[in-house]
Protein backbone atom coordinates (compact mmCIF):
# COMPACT_ATOMS: atom_id res chain seq x y z
CA UNK A 1 0.00 0.00 0.00
CA UNK A 2 1.09 3.81 -0.97
CA UNK A 3 1.91 5.99 2.47
CA UNK A 4 -1.38 7.88 1.97
CA UNK A 5 -3.26 4.51 2.09
CA UNK A 6 -1.74 3.38 5.40
CA UNK A 7 -2.24 6.69 7.05
CA UNK A 8 -6.02 6.52 5.94
CA UNK A 9 -6.42 3.22 7.31
CA UNK A 10 -4.93 3.86 10.70
CA UNK A 11 -7.24 7.02 11.11
CA UNK A 12 -10.06 4.58 10.26
CA UNK A 13 -8.88 2.36 12.72
CA UNK A 14 -9.03 4.36 15.35
CA UNK A 15 -11.97 6.41 14.96
CA UNK A 16 -13.99 2.91 14.50
CA UNK A 17 -12.32 1.84 17.68
CA UNK A 18 -13.75 5.30 19.37
CA UNK A 19 -17.21 4.43 17.23
CA UNK A 20 -17.26 0.79 18.62
CA UNK A 21 -16.92 1.68 22.22
CA UNK A 22 -19.66 4.52 21.80
CA UNK A 23 -22.18 3.02 19.96
CA UNK A 24 -22.88 0.36 22.88
CA UNK A 25 -22.02 2.79 24.96
CA UNK A 26 -24.93 5.17 24.44
CA UNK A 27 -28.01 2.97 25.17
CA UNK A 28 -26.87 2.17 28.32
CA UNK A 29 -24.93 6.01 29.12
CA UNK A 30 -28.80 7.34 28.21
CA UNK A 31 -30.83 4.71 30.04
CA UNK A 32 -28.68 5.57 33.34
CA UNK A 33 -29.46 9.03 33.00
CA UNK A 34 -32.95 8.35 33.02
CA UNK A 35 -34.20 8.48 29.48
CA UNK A 36 -36.73 6.25 27.76
CA UNK A 37 -36.74 3.83 24.63
CA UNK A 38 -38.30 6.40 22.61
CA UNK A 39 -35.79 9.28 23.61
CA UNK A 40 -32.95 6.79 22.80
CA UNK A 41 -34.48 6.46 19.61
CA UNK A 42 -35.21 10.23 18.80
CA UNK A 43 -31.69 11.27 19.98
CA UNK A 44 -30.10 8.82 17.76
CA UNK A 45 -31.99 9.71 14.95
CA UNK A 46 -31.02 13.33 15.87
CA UNK A 47 -26.76 12.18 15.31
CA UNK A 48 -27.68 10.25 11.94
CA UNK A 49 -29.63 13.50 10.83
CA UNK A 50 -26.43 15.18 11.82
CA UNK A 51 -23.70 13.31 9.77
CA UNK A 52 -26.26 13.60 7.13
CA UNK A 53 -25.78 17.53 7.20
CA UNK A 54 -22.19 17.62 7.58
CA UNK A 55 -21.81 15.21 5.06
CA UNK A 56 -24.08 17.32 2.49
CA UNK A 57 -21.68 20.12 3.70
CA UNK A 58 -18.85 18.40 2.69
CA UNK A 59 -20.20 17.06 -0.96
CA UNK A 60 -20.76 20.79 -1.32
CA UNK A 61 -17.50 22.49 -0.59
CA UNK A 62 -15.15 19.08 -0.84
CA UNK A 63 -14.16 20.67 -4.33
CA UNK A 64 -13.31 24.12 -3.07
CA UNK A 65 -11.31 23.24 0.00
CA UNK A 66 -8.06 20.59 0.65
CA UNK A 67 -9.61 17.42 1.92
CA UNK A 68 -6.99 17.84 4.78
CA UNK A 69 -8.63 20.71 5.91
CA UNK A 70 -12.23 19.21 6.12
CA UNK A 71 -10.87 16.18 7.71
CA UNK A 72 -8.82 19.08 10.86
CA UNK A 73 -12.22 20.16 10.99
CA UNK A 74 -14.18 17.17 11.53
CA UNK A 75 -11.34 16.03 14.24
CA UNK A 76 -12.05 19.12 16.45
CA UNK A 77 -15.89 18.26 16.08
CA UNK A 78 -15.12 14.88 17.35
CA UNK A 79 -13.21 16.43 19.84
CA UNK A 80 -15.79 18.96 21.00
CA UNK A 81 -18.59 15.90 21.03
CA UNK A 82 -16.33 13.73 23.35
CA UNK A 83 -16.61 16.50 25.99
CA UNK A 84 -19.80 17.23 25.45
CA UNK A 85 -21.44 13.94 26.19
CA UNK A 86 -19.04 13.77 29.29
CA UNK A 87 -20.49 16.78 30.78
CA UNK A 88 -23.87 17.25 29.66
CA UNK A 89 -27.26 15.63 31.19
CA UNK A 90 -30.25 17.26 29.87
CA UNK A 91 -32.04 15.62 26.99
CA UNK A 92 -31.89 18.97 24.70
CA UNK A 93 -28.71 19.50 24.93
CA UNK A 94 -27.42 16.24 23.99
CA UNK A 95 -29.82 16.28 21.22
CA UNK A 96 -28.34 19.67 19.41
CA UNK A 97 -25.09 17.98 20.20
CA UNK A 98 -25.85 14.91 18.76
CA UNK A 99 -27.29 16.69 15.86
CA UNK A 100 -23.78 18.94 15.04
CA UNK A 101 -21.42 16.25 16.38
CA UNK A 102 -19.47 13.30 15.24
CA UNK A 103 -21.30 10.72 17.59
CA UNK A 104 -21.91 7.56 15.92
CA UNK A 105 -24.91 5.04 17.38
CA UNK A 106 -24.61 2.74 14.36
CA UNK A 107 -21.21 0.67 14.90
CA UNK A 108 -20.47 1.34 11.02
CA UNK A 109 -18.98 4.80 9.88
CA UNK A 110 -21.69 7.49 9.05
CA UNK A 111 -19.92 10.86 9.44
CA UNK A 112 -18.32 13.40 7.39
CA UNK A 113 -15.16 11.70 7.59
CA UNK A 114 -16.04 8.95 5.50
CA UNK A 115 -16.80 10.73 1.73
CA UNK A 116 -13.13 12.45 2.42
CA UNK A 117 -11.30 9.64 2.98
CA UNK A 118 -13.16 7.49 0.52
CA UNK A 119 -11.65 10.06 -2.20
CA UNK A 120 -8.76 9.91 -1.27
CA UNK A 121 -8.12 6.19 -1.03
CA UNK A 122 -9.63 5.80 -4.44
CA UNK A 123 -6.59 7.60 -5.85
CA UNK A 124 -4.28 5.57 -3.44
CA UNK A 125 -3.81 3.07 -5.92
CA UNK A 126 -4.11 1.61 -9.20
CA UNK A 127 -8.08 0.76 -10.17
CA UNK A 128 -7.21 -3.05 -10.36
CA UNK A 129 -6.07 -3.01 -6.93
CA UNK A 130 -9.31 -0.47 -6.01
CA UNK A 131 -11.68 -2.93 -4.93
CA UNK A 132 -9.04 -5.21 -2.45
CA UNK A 133 -7.62 -1.84 -0.76
CA UNK A 134 -11.32 -0.54 0.12
CA UNK A 135 -11.63 -4.23 1.35
CA UNK A 136 -9.08 -3.38 3.55
CA UNK A 137 -9.95 -0.36 4.78
CA UNK A 138 -13.23 -1.80 5.55
CA UNK A 139 -11.40 -4.53 7.04
CA UNK A 140 -9.59 -2.57 9.72
CA UNK A 141 -12.79 -0.67 10.25
CA UNK A 142 -14.67 -3.87 11.62
CA UNK A 143 -11.94 -5.33 13.34
CA UNK A 144 -11.60 -1.82 15.18
CA UNK A 145 -15.05 -1.16 15.71
CA UNK A 146 -15.06 -5.07 17.37
CA UNK A 147 -12.40 -4.52 19.25
CA UNK A 148 -13.79 -1.01 20.86
CA UNK A 149 -17.18 -3.19 21.69
CA UNK A 150 -15.06 -5.46 23.83
CA UNK A 151 -13.15 -3.05 25.16
CA UNK A 152 -16.21 -1.16 26.68
CA UNK A 153 -17.01 -4.55 28.63
CA UNK A 154 -13.09 -4.03 29.96
CA UNK A 155 -13.47 -0.46 30.62
CA UNK A 156 -16.52 -1.20 32.86
CA UNK A 157 -15.17 -4.01 34.62
CA UNK A 158 -12.13 -1.90 35.54
CA UNK A 159 -13.96 0.90 36.49
CA UNK A 160 -16.33 -0.25 38.88
CA UNK A 161 -13.42 -2.01 40.46
CA UNK A 162 -11.52 1.22 41.74
CA UNK A 163 -15.03 2.69 42.60
CA UNK A 164 -16.94 4.17 39.94
CA UNK A 165 -20.78 4.01 38.86
CA UNK A 166 -22.13 3.50 35.40
CA UNK A 167 -22.21 7.25 34.69
CA UNK A 168 -18.69 8.32 35.62
CA UNK A 169 -17.23 5.53 34.14
CA UNK A 170 -19.42 7.03 31.09
CA UNK A 171 -18.18 9.93 31.32
CA UNK A 172 -14.53 8.88 30.94
CA UNK A 173 -15.21 7.12 27.56
CA UNK A 174 -16.80 10.35 25.81
CA UNK A 175 -13.48 12.13 26.97
CA UNK A 176 -11.50 9.24 25.69
CA UNK A 177 -13.67 9.64 22.35
CA UNK A 178 -12.50 13.14 22.00
CA UNK A 179 -9.11 12.39 22.51
CA UNK A 180 -9.29 10.07 20.00
CA UNK A 181 -10.28 12.85 17.79
CA UNK A 182 -7.06 14.70 18.44
CA UNK A 183 -5.16 11.51 17.71
CA UNK A 184 -6.68 11.04 13.94
CA UNK A 185 -5.52 14.46 13.52
CA UNK A 186 -2.32 13.82 14.42
CA UNK A 187 -2.27 10.97 11.57
CA UNK A 188 -4.12 13.29 9.03
CA UNK A 189 -1.06 15.79 9.80
CA UNK A 190 1.19 12.77 8.31
CA UNK A 191 -0.95 12.41 4.94
CA UNK A 192 1.14 13.11 1.80
CA UNK A 193 1.34 17.12 0.48
CA UNK A 194 -0.18 16.48 -3.46
CA UNK A 195 1.85 19.17 -5.60
CA UNK A 196 -1.35 21.25 -7.14
CA UNK A 197 -0.21 20.48 -10.88
CA UNK A 198 -0.43 16.74 -9.58
CA UNK A 199 -4.04 16.91 -7.81
CA UNK A 200 -6.54 14.56 -8.74
CA UNK A 201 -9.32 17.11 -10.02
CA UNK A 202 -12.47 17.37 -8.17
CA UNK A 203 -15.83 18.99 -9.68
CA UNK A 204 -19.56 18.76 -8.81
CA UNK A 205 -20.87 15.48 -10.27
CA UNK A 206 -21.20 16.28 -14.40
CA UNK A 207 -21.87 13.11 -15.98
CA UNK A 208 -22.03 10.46 -13.76
CA UNK A 209 -25.55 12.24 -12.24
CA UNK A 210 -28.10 10.17 -13.13
CA UNK A 211 -26.70 6.79 -12.25
CA UNK A 212 -25.29 8.14 -9.20
CA UNK A 213 -28.79 9.35 -8.27
CA UNK A 214 -30.05 6.48 -8.55
CA UNK A 215 -27.14 4.31 -6.90
CA UNK A 216 -28.47 7.32 -4.12
CA UNK A 217 -31.71 6.12 -3.98
CA UNK A 218 -31.26 2.71 -3.41
CA UNK A 219 -28.66 2.88 -0.63
CA UNK A 220 -31.55 5.27 1.07
CA UNK A 221 -34.07 2.51 1.43
CA UNK A 222 -30.97 0.02 2.20
CA UNK A 223 -30.10 2.96 5.27
CA UNK A 224 -33.44 3.38 6.17
CA UNK A 225 -34.44 -0.48 6.49
CA UNK A 226 -30.39 -0.27 8.82
CA UNK A 227 -31.56 2.18 10.78
CA UNK A 228 -34.66 0.06 12.66
CA UNK A 229 -31.17 -2.05 13.49
CA UNK A 230 -28.62 0.40 14.13
CA UNK A 231 -25.99 -1.18 17.43
CA UNK A 232 -27.23 1.00 19.93
CA UNK A 233 -31.03 0.01 19.23
CA UNK A 234 -29.96 -3.68 18.56
CA UNK A 235 -28.00 -3.78 22.14
CA UNK A 236 -31.05 -2.32 23.21
CA UNK A 237 -33.32 -5.04 22.71
CA UNK A 238 -30.94 -7.79 23.59
CA UNK A 239 -30.84 -6.16 27.18
CA UNK A 240 -34.77 -5.73 27.26
CA UNK A 241 -35.60 -9.08 25.91
CA UNK A 242 -33.16 -11.38 27.28
CA UNK A 243 -31.75 -9.35 29.89
CA UNK A 244 -28.27 -9.63 28.24
CA UNK A 245 -25.42 -8.42 30.46
CA UNK A 246 -22.76 -5.60 29.42
CA UNK A 247 -20.32 -7.83 29.69
CA UNK A 248 -21.63 -10.41 27.31
CA UNK A 249 -23.19 -7.96 25.04
CA UNK A 250 -19.46 -6.05 24.50
CA UNK A 251 -18.24 -9.80 23.65
CA UNK A 252 -21.09 -10.48 21.16
CA UNK A 253 -20.21 -7.04 19.47
CA UNK A 254 -16.93 -8.14 19.51
CA UNK A 255 -17.34 -11.51 17.90
CA UNK A 256 -19.67 -10.06 15.37
CA UNK A 257 -17.43 -7.63 14.24
CA UNK A 258 -14.57 -10.06 13.67
CA UNK A 259 -16.72 -11.60 11.57
CA UNK A 260 -18.52 -8.89 9.79
CA UNK A 261 -14.13 -7.89 9.19
CA UNK A 262 -13.43 -10.91 7.86
CA UNK A 263 -16.17 -11.61 5.70
CA UNK A 264 -14.89 -7.95 4.02
CA UNK A 265 -11.74 -9.87 2.62
CA UNK A 266 -13.77 -12.35 0.50
CA UNK A 267 -15.61 -9.65 -1.35
CA UNK A 268 -12.74 -8.62 -3.49
CA UNK A 269 -12.27 -12.32 -4.70
CA UNK A 270 -15.94 -12.72 -5.00
CA UNK A 271 -16.08 -9.70 -6.75
CA UNK A 272 -13.72 -10.95 -9.60
CA UNK A 273 -15.51 -13.96 -9.91
CA UNK A 274 -19.15 -12.81 -10.00
CA UNK A 275 -19.31 -9.18 -10.10
CA UNK A 276 -19.40 -6.27 -7.73
CA UNK A 277 -23.12 -5.86 -7.90
CA UNK A 278 -24.14 -9.62 -7.39
CA UNK A 279 -21.31 -9.88 -4.45
CA UNK A 280 -23.47 -6.96 -2.71
CA UNK A 281 -26.80 -8.59 -3.67
CA UNK A 282 -26.30 -12.39 -3.39
CA UNK A 283 -24.56 -11.98 0.25
CA UNK A 284 -26.83 -9.21 1.34
CA UNK A 285 -30.21 -11.43 1.10
CA UNK A 286 -29.18 -14.47 3.72
CA UNK A 287 -27.86 -11.88 6.11
CA UNK A 288 -31.14 -10.46 6.07
CA UNK A 289 -33.32 -13.51 6.41
CA UNK A 290 -31.25 -14.34 9.40
CA UNK A 291 -31.88 -11.41 11.09
CA UNK A 292 -35.89 -11.39 10.34
CA UNK A 293 -35.38 -15.50 11.75
CA UNK A 294 -33.38 -13.38 14.75
CA UNK A 295 -37.29 -11.66 15.77
CA UNK A 296 -38.55 -15.19 16.23
CA UNK A 297 -35.81 -16.75 18.39
CA UNK A 298 -37.30 -18.79 21.32
CA UNK A 299 -34.45 -17.75 23.18
CA UNK A 300 -30.54 -15.84 24.14
CA UNK A 301 -28.48 -18.58 21.95
CA UNK A 302 -30.71 -18.57 19.06
CA UNK A 303 -30.30 -15.46 18.80
CA UNK A 304 -26.88 -14.76 18.85
CA UNK A 305 -26.35 -17.42 16.72
CA UNK A 306 -28.78 -15.85 14.03
CA UNK A 307 -26.99 -12.23 14.69
CA UNK A 308 -23.85 -13.95 14.20
CA UNK A 309 -24.90 -15.79 11.08
CA UNK A 310 -25.96 -12.48 9.92
CA UNK A 311 -23.01 -10.60 10.76
CA UNK A 312 -20.90 -12.91 8.68
CA UNK A 313 -22.56 -11.97 5.39
CA UNK A 314 -24.02 -8.74 6.18
CA UNK A 315 -20.90 -6.48 5.08
CA UNK A 316 -19.28 -8.04 2.25
CA UNK A 317 -21.61 -5.74 0.33
CA UNK A 318 -19.66 -2.55 1.69
CA UNK A 319 -16.26 -2.32 -0.02
CA UNK A 320 -18.03 -3.75 -3.31
CA UNK A 321 -20.60 -0.81 -3.03
CA UNK A 322 -17.76 1.55 -2.35
CA UNK A 323 -15.69 0.44 -4.82
CA UNK A 324 -18.82 0.48 -7.48
CA UNK A 325 -19.61 3.55 -6.86
CA UNK A 326 -16.02 5.14 -7.23
CA UNK A 327 -15.84 2.62 -10.74
CA UNK A 328 -18.84 4.02 -12.39
CA UNK A 329 -17.77 7.72 -11.98
CA UNK A 330 -15.25 9.79 -13.59
CA UNK A 331 -11.95 10.50 -11.58
CA UNK A 332 -13.37 14.14 -10.88
CA UNK A 333 -16.47 13.51 -9.99
CA UNK A 334 -15.08 10.73 -6.95
CA UNK A 335 -15.83 12.84 -4.12
CA UNK A 336 -19.15 14.31 -5.26
CA UNK A 337 -20.66 10.77 -5.81
CA UNK A 338 -19.06 9.94 -2.00
CA UNK A 339 -21.05 12.65 -0.76
CA UNK A 340 -23.95 12.29 -2.72
CA UNK A 341 -24.49 8.66 -2.26
CA UNK A 342 -23.71 8.86 2.24
CA UNK A 343 -26.22 12.02 2.60
CA UNK A 344 -29.32 10.05 1.57
CA UNK A 345 -28.58 7.16 3.06
CA UNK A 346 -27.48 9.51 6.35
CA UNK A 347 -31.06 11.06 6.42
CA UNK A 348 -32.53 7.97 5.26
CA UNK A 349 -31.32 5.74 8.38
CA UNK A 350 -31.97 8.81 10.73
CA UNK A 351 -35.63 8.22 9.74
CA UNK A 352 -36.26 5.18 11.59
CA UNK A 353 -34.20 4.62 14.87
CA UNK A 354 -37.40 7.11 16.45
CA UNK A 355 -39.55 4.52 14.73
CA UNK A 356 -37.72 1.54 16.46
CA UNK A 357 -38.12 3.03 19.68
CA UNK A 358 -42.10 3.61 19.49
CA UNK A 359 -41.93 0.05 18.20
CA UNK A 360 -39.83 -0.93 21.15
CA UNK A 361 -41.85 0.57 23.64
CA UNK A 362 -45.49 -0.21 21.96
CA UNK A 363 -44.76 -4.29 21.28
CA UNK A 364 -42.40 -6.74 22.92
CA UNK A 365 -41.93 -8.22 19.42
CA UNK A 366 -38.83 -7.42 17.69
CA UNK A 367 -40.64 -5.18 14.57
CA UNK A 368 -37.78 -3.49 14.16
CA UNK A 369 -35.70 -6.95 12.73
CA UNK A 370 -37.96 -7.76 10.64
CA UNK A 371 -38.96 -4.42 8.89
CA UNK A 372 -35.21 -3.87 8.74
CA UNK A 373 -34.45 -6.94 7.25
CA UNK A 374 -37.79 -6.89 4.90
CA UNK A 375 -36.59 -2.96 3.57
CA UNK A 376 -33.30 -4.44 2.96
CA UNK A 377 -33.76 -7.61 0.76
CA UNK A 378 -36.42 -5.48 -1.39
CA UNK A 379 -33.07 -3.03 -2.09
CA UNK A 380 -31.69 -5.72 -2.62
CA UNK A 381 -33.97 -6.65 -5.53
CA UNK A 382 -34.07 -3.26 -6.89
CA UNK A 383 -30.38 -2.94 -6.93
CA UNK A 384 -30.11 -6.28 -9.26
CA UNK A 385 -32.74 -5.11 -11.17
CA UNK A 386 -31.63 -1.49 -12.28
CA UNK A 387 -27.77 -2.08 -11.89
CA UNK A 388 -26.74 -5.31 -13.22
CA UNK A 389 -25.69 -4.47 -16.21
CA UNK A 390 -24.18 -1.37 -15.47
CA UNK A 391 -20.21 -2.82 -15.97
CA UNK A 392 -16.82 -0.69 -14.05
CA UNK A 393 -14.31 -0.55 -16.14
CA UNK A 394 -12.64 -3.94 -15.07
CA UNK A 395 -15.40 -5.67 -15.56
CA UNK A 396 -16.05 -4.64 -18.95
CA UNK A 397 -12.57 -5.32 -19.37
CA UNK A 398 -12.53 -8.97 -18.69
CA UNK A 399 -16.13 -9.36 -20.30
Amino acid sequence: MSPAARLLIAARALRAFGDGVVALLLPLHLTALGFSPVQVGALTTATLLGSAALTLLVGLVSHRLAPRALLFAACGLMLATGLAFAGVKDFWVLMLVGFVGTLNPSGGDVSPFLPLEQSLLAHAGPDADRTKLFARYSLTGSLAAAAGALALGVFDRLGRGVGLDGLQIGRGLFLLYGGIGLAVALIYRQLPKIAPEAEPPRTPLGPSRPQVLRLAALFSLDSFGGGFIVQSLLALWLFRTFGLSLQAAAAFFFWAGVLTAFSQLAAGRLAKRIGLVNTMVFTHIPAQLCLIAAAFAPNLPVALTLLLMRASLSAMDVPARTSYVMAIVTPAERAAAASVTNVPRSLASALSPSLAGVLMTASPFAWPLVIGGGLKIAYDLALLGLFSRVKPPEEQASA
